[in-house]
């Protein structure tokens, strides 16, 4: 006769445990959608800050933080949307144009397609062992924890980012040096359709195992 004694059942127990929430999270990352043209509600400062918390702990080599957080909602979205119009007819006008009445009330409009933004920059640190592309790759690993916090508290984002948001104009809005980028507008509220199934995606092209 087979005997478990306590220490045996509960290993068991949380493995079991362990295995079922492994699935449920992997099941929930993998139905992740981007949702475009969000409304209220939005999070709260309160959850803001717990999504946060999450985007800050996305791989830091040597802990440089080499990103910051811009939230931008209510009344500000419109002077974000001033600044993506100058942005707009400073690139017209290094290519000749001048920008329609249609385009400046098209990209005045832009940060309107969700009750908050929140915008992530980098910070780069001179470090001579973490090189800029090391901490653009942790800006953009904490672009995807926030956007995964924000799904986990009941939120649709989507990552924007475009040819305007490098412009002078927009890197001074939010107060970005010549050497830094702005990485994603990730646009957050909640969306009034459903998220649409994810098709399987076909990994065997992109992936190489090396026994």
């Amino acid at each position: 006769m087979t005997v478990f004694n306590d220490n045996e059942a509960q290993n068991d127990e949380k493995l079991a445990t362990h295995d079922d929430t492994a699935d449920t999270l992997i099941g929930w990352i993998n139905s992740r959608r981007s949702m475009g043209n969000l409304d209220t509600p939005a999070p709260t400062r309160a959850q803001i800050v717990e999504a946060i918390e999450c985007a800050a702990t996305a791989p830091d080599h040597k802990k440089l933080r080499p990103w910051r957080f811009i939230v931008t909602e209510g009344e500000a979205r419109h002077e974000l949307g001033r600044a993506l119009v100058e942005a707009a007819q400073a690139q017209a006008q290094q290519e000749g144009e001048v920008l329609s009445e249609k385009n400046i009330k098209k990209t005045q409009s832009m940060p309107l397609r969700a009750p908050l933004i929140i915008t992530v920059v980098t910070k780069m640190q001179a470090h001579k062992k973490v090189p800029p592309f090391e901490q653009m790759l942790s800006a953009g690993a904490a672009v995807q924890n926030l956007i995964l916090a924000l799904k986990a508290q009941g939120f649709s984002t989507v990552w924007r980012t475009g040819l305007l948001c490098n412009e002078p104009a927009v890197k001074a809005y939010f107060d970005v040096g010549p050497d830094d980028y702005v990485t994603a507008f990730v646009y957050t509220g909640t969306s009034p359709k459903k998220e649409a199934t994810r098709k399987p995606i076909d990994i065997e092209p992109l992936v190489r195992f090396e026994p």
